[in-house]
């Protein structure tokens, strides 16, 4: 039995073969969830090949040869795995120094038709993603405070609270007046420019000798204030140089450092080409801060300032005077934003809100989705119990947890959603019922940034309008899902068919009754075409004259040229569940594709991808080249025999045309598997190693 860790690093190295090989790869990163490559040349990922692992919930392949593969929860792992395989050390990526550092290696090439807006919306996540953790970590400790709040053991907004509630306050306002530090220094790194002079830029105008000119009452001459009527704050100016210069506070504003920051990369390399390299270290850092610091004091923070607040003004009157509108809009647009990742902007707007505003109204709605989403998942897991789909239960049980206690949708979304046309309506009239009642309920705000959770629900204000609401989009989508069904009748025709000779086999029987060929789908289409050992009276009558497998080992020969490998590594769980049998994989070397033992071609498809061979003696072995391969349609496979003929070890069966096959994006593993295994006393697979046709692989005991 392998170890989880065994089975992580055959991920690793399938993920490394799937996007083209170390020498393909220019960058690896990881969020928190997925895998993010820059690389040489995105056409050579084999996204098929990817998709059909275990232990990846997708791919996202995007424009500029980058590419996403969506792990989830255990993507640190494969990352580690991925970087310290010996392949990695000698191949075409270098060793990682950070994930930004790593990641900021980008070519100087085009990236895309829309190169420019891949460009913003990375800029725009990378300077956040980093900080995402102790954003969350402050948020549970404004929830912490609302529920003493509730529960009036101490009441935050009075102005006499003791020093320990204040200092308690304190943790979490610590992450949400510094985050300009934070992210001016995550930019400056994604900009590949020194993080500490865009976080000093910064903190220039968030020293206290600074944000001291805003009390009217300090004294100092030259500035005068004035109050804001629509937000109520406290507009001041000061009079610096002898040249106007507003005054704001800038504790808690995101799109000031994100555009100072841009400016300031801008400034920097110009000043490394004037200067010479041996005073670089010095004098570049000393004249951006000091061309920087005025530019952003007198033109780019009020600027920012005005930005934040006039997008949260229109936001804010859309609320004030259209509520159900907005209600409804924000939890029905979330879905298609989020697997683009082009939700990052009103992420951003959230925190602008929460420190000009003092509140935010997005997230309110935006709850609608997030539990219309998490119940649409819990619909999967209950059909899945119901119907014993043991690895749809795993997955989606691994998802509903995320969902529900960390509020991350990925899982999924990636994990289930995506995968399934079927499920995206349903849940999209969860999104509806709950903006609704959010909505026609006077709306939701909160004074927090949180992910929307079981855990955030205290923070959100009224408590019970957004519980109602997130409560009736969560059970909505989940009902939808259950009683409609996430798949076909013909998709759930064939799992269920799927399920019943995994049971089978697990339990002693025939594992090849009603079983189809095509290990990674189950089709419809093949499953008369191509069970060996079917229930059809024919069937039923060959085996009896066939009687049962007599005593003494029998060695079946590699049906084409190549790489051995388990089941378990061949990427698609039916063969790996040993539904189909014991056996084997072979990555062929050719496309020469030969009969494995003496017997009758029992099933011969019409595609030319599989073959099912009955010795003498009433062993049944199943050819199967590729996955997923029923697609071609027969394209690129030459067959040269057919069913009902006799052949002996050896015998072509089948020309195939792998360019075709991989340019298909099917991956072309070649599967033999003994079918009636159960029938046995033992079956056991020779792998690891690389073969030429003929040679034995596989030794059954009779």
């Amino acid at each position: 039995m392998s170890t989880p860790e065994q089975g992580t690093d055959a991920l690793a190295e399938a993920i490394l073969r799937g996007v083209g090989g170390p020498e393909n790869i220019e960058s690896l990163t990881h969020c928190a969830t997925r895998l993010r490559f820059q690389l040489h040349d995105g056409s050579k990922a084999d996204q098929a090949a990817l998709d059909a692992l275990d232990g990846i919930m997708g791919t996202v392949p995007q424009s500029g040869d980058r590419f996403q593969i969506v792990i989830g929860g255990a993507v640190a792992g494969v990352y580690s795995k991925i970087m310290n395989l010996p392949s990695m050390s000698a191949g075409g990526t270098p060793r990682p120094q950070s994930d930004a550092d790593v990641k900021n290696a980008i070519r100087a090439k085009g990236r895309g038709r829309y190169a420019w807006l891949d460009n913003f919306f990375e800029y725009l996540s990378d300077s956040f993603r980093p900080i995402m953790g102790v954003l969350l970590g402050s948020s549970l400790i404004i929830a912490i405070a609302s529920v003493l709040d509730a529960l009036g053991v101490v009441d935050f907004r009075a102005a006499d609270k003791s020093a320990t509630w204040v200092f308690v306050d304190a943790m979490w306002r610590s992450v949400l007046y510094f985050l300009p530090l934070m992210v001016a220094y995550n930019a400056s790194k994604k900009l590949r420019i020194d993080p500490w002079v865009g976080a000093a830029v910064m903190a220039a105008v968030m020293t206290p000798n600074f944000t001291g000119m805003l009390n009217p009452k300090s004294g100092i001459p030259g500035v005068s204030c004035t109050t804001n009527a629509t937000l109520g704050t406290q507009e001041c100016v000061a009079h610096v140089f002898g040249l106007p210069m507003q005054l704001n506070d800038y504790g808690g504003q995101v799109f000031v450092p994100l555009l100072m920051v841009a400016l300031l990369a801008l400034v920097y390399k110009g000043l490394q080409r004037v200067f010479p390299e041996s005073m670089h270290m010095v004098f570049v850092p000393f004249f951006s801060m000091l061309i920087m610091i005025p530019v952003t004091a007198f033109l780019i923070g009020p600027l920012g300032i005005w930005a934040g607040n006039g997008l949260g003004e229109g936001l804010s009157w859309l609320n004030g005077n259209a509520p159900i509108v907005f209600a409804i809009m924000i939890p029905l647009i979330y879905p298609f934003l989020v697997p683009l990742g082009l939700h990052w902007p009103l992420n951003a707007l959230m925190l602008v809100n929460i420190n000009t505003l003092g509140y935010d109204f997005i997230q309110g709605p935006m709850g609608a989705w997030n539990f219309a989403c998490f119940g649409a998942t819990a619909g999967v897991l209950l059909l899945s119990i119901r119907h014993r789909e043991k690895e749809m239960r795993q997955t989606a049980t691994g998802a509903l947890a995320a969902g529900l206690f960390g509020g991350i949708s990925e899982p999924s979304l990636y994990g289930i959603h995506l995968r399934f046309k079927r499920i995206y309506p349903r849940m999209l009239v969860g999104c509806l019922v709950g903006g609704v009642l959010v909505g026609v309920l006077g709306g939701v705000d909160t004074k927090a940034f949180a992910f929307t959770s079981l855990l955030t629900i205290p923070v959100f204000t009224p408590m019970p309008t957004y519980g109602i609401a997130v409560a009736a989009a969560f059970f909505t989508s989940m009902a939808l899902v259950y009683f409609s069904d996430f798949r076909t009748p013909e998709q759930r025709a064939e799992v269920n068919a799927q399920r019943d000779a995994a049971e089978a086999a697990a339990g002693g029987a025939d594992a090849t009754a009603a079983t189809a060929v095509d290990g990674a789908q189950v089709r419809a289409e093949e499953r008369e075409l191509v069970a060996v050992g079917t229930t059809t009276a024919a069937g039923v009558s060959a085996r009896a004259a066939a009687g049962a497998p007599e005593a003494g080992n029998v060695e079946l020969a590699a049906p084409v040229a190549g790489q051995v490998v388990g089941l378990d590594e061949v990427g698609d769980p039916v063969f790996a569940s040993r539904a189909l049998g014991e056996g084997v994989g072979i990555e062929p070397a050719d496309g020469r594709i030969v009969a494995p033992v003496d017997g009758e071609l029992v099933t011969v498809v019409d595609t030319g991808h599989a073959f099912g061979i009955r010795t003498a003696d009433g062993i049944e072995v199943l050819v199967h080249v590729g996955i997923d391969t029923v697609q071609m349609k027969g394209e690129g496979f030459d067959v040269r025999v057919a069913s009902g003929q006799q052949v002996s070890t050896g015998d072509l069966l089948v020309e195939v045309d792998l360019d075709a096959v991989r340019a298909a994006q099917h991956p072309t593993v070649t599967l033999m598997t003994v079918t009636n295994t159960a029938d046995l006393a033992s079956v056991t697979p020779h792998t690891g190693r690389k073969v030429a046709a003929g040679e034995p692989v596989v030794t059954v005991q009779r």
